[in-house]
């Protein structure tokens, strides 16, 4: 998607090899012009697949998510990192290691709202070493629905994660696909 390679390239900040920071426009201050555009592309993409709910981790897919929802006209679900005492105690369970956190969690989705019905689309923010992809996948299969795709915002091409996820046979769509990022200059794959 040019418009988002363009932003990425007026606004992001590469730190060290593996480290992109697009927190002006992504995930701490969101554009939501730029989400908009995103969802519609996600749109176009996935809408073949019928989905019926997009899933997510929070904190920083939620936005990029709900935004998408609006084109498919479907809920949004996304697995929380923390347990608490208001959340269903019935509920999929998988571990993610994070990161950009360097830490595995715990993420949870209530057994009430994904079920053998439904097809999901997970959308999340960035694609490295694709753990985070597999954690929700992990969900959908536990629940026996359907896993229509996968869509990315920003994939870090040079990490095994999108290598991986598509070896699996998962459908997965980025939006920007990074091939390198070294002295603080990156570039995109084709």
């Amino acid at each position: 998607m040019e418009l988002l390679k363009q932003r990425i390239l007026k606004d992001g900040r590469v730190i060290g090899n593996d480290i992109l920071k697009v927190d002006s426009f992504l995930n701490h201050q969101m554009d939501v012009a730029l989400f908009n555009e995103m969802g519609k592309e996600f749109y176009n993409q996935f809408a073949h697949k019928n989905i019926t709910k997009i899933l997510t981790i929070e904190a920083s897919g939620i936005g990029i998510a709900c935004i998408a929802a609006q084109y498919f006209n479907v809920p949004v679900i996304f697995a929380k990192k923390t347990e608490s005492r208001n959340l269903d105690s019935d509920a999929y369970l998988s571990e993610v290691f994070s990161f950009t956190k360097g830490k595995t969690y715990t993420i949870r989705v209530s057994k009430n709202y994904i079920n053998s019905e439904d097809t999901i689309l997970i959308i999340d923010d960035f694609l490295a070493n694709g753990k985070a992809a597999l954690g929700l996948a992990h969900i959908v299969e536990q629940s026996g629905a359907k896993l229509g795709g996968i869509g990315i915002a920003i994939e870090k091409g040079f990490q095994d994660g999108g290598k991986l996820l598509r070896e699996k046979g998962f459908d997965v769509k980025s939006l920007a696909i990074i091939s390198s990022m070294e002295n603080g200059k990156l570039s995109f794959a084709d």
